[in-house]
């Protein structure tokens, strides 16, 4: 059965380029970002991977952990991390763990419908849809997941915008409208009547009766 949201992310040790991680432990009291893919050395991953690391210090200012899954082994995730720094031209100083045995990937339901793992010779094709995104919230819940095919590098500026209106609406009677960026207005929830909603954001931009924009509480 898939994770949906508010589903407590399933629990997993793993080793990683970073020694051990038992994930739930590894979150802590902070967010975290899981972004998979189907093969080390591959050219869209590569990529991928490298515009994680250059917006490290963004996920940091975020208190975002950032982890990434792979098919391939530890030893093979440092020798590509290489390649991911010379691409990014930053470090790659994150931890990837090893799921060779696909572990990761099917507890998080990542893989396509007709997956098959050949005993020899499996290629990226054979796991195409590890390339999955969870931010995952410090109470281990799913918060929001993203799956992309095999052919389509994801848009990690728009993943970093999610996180924002994840963090933004986490445990408060708001919501983000479409195309929302840090500063615009939010949308203040029909939980909360005009009177209460005015005195909880200040004065309200009341498009319709339940349509109503309050200023960002940055």
């Amino acid at each position: 059965m898939s994770l949906r949201i508010n589903d407590i992310a399933p629990d997993f040790t793993a080793e990683s380029t970073e020694g051990t991680i038992r994930f739930h432990d590894w979150i802590g009291d902070s967010y975290a970002i899981v972004f998979s893919h189907p093969r080390d050395f591959t050219p869209v991953c590569t990529t991928e991977f490298g515009a994680v690391a250059q917006l490290a210090p963004e996920f940091e200012a975020r208190n975002t952990k950032v982890l990434g899954v792979s098919v391939d082994s530890v030893d093979d995730h440092r020798k590509w991390k290489a390649d991911i720094a010379k691409v990014a031209g930053v470090p790659a100083n994150f931890a990837i763990i090893d799921d060779s045995d696909l572990a990761v990937a099917k507890a998080y339901d990542m893989l396509p419908a007709d997956y098959y793992l050949p005993t020899e010779g499996r290629t990226p094709a054979h796991s195409a849809t590890v390339r999955t995104v969870f931010i995952i919230g410090p109470d281990k819940k799913v918060r929001l997941t993203m799956t992309y095919p095999m052919s389509v590098g994801r848009n990690f500026a728009e993943i970093l915008r999610a996180l924002d209106a994840v963090r933004k609406t986490d445990g408060v009677p708001l919501a983000t409208p479409a195309n929302w960026v840090p500063g615009q207005d939010v949308i203040v929830a029909l939980a909360l009547d005009d009177k209460a909603a005015e005195e909880k954001f200040g004065p309200l931009d009341i498009k319709l009766p339940y349509l109503r924009y309050a200023k960002d509480p940055a």
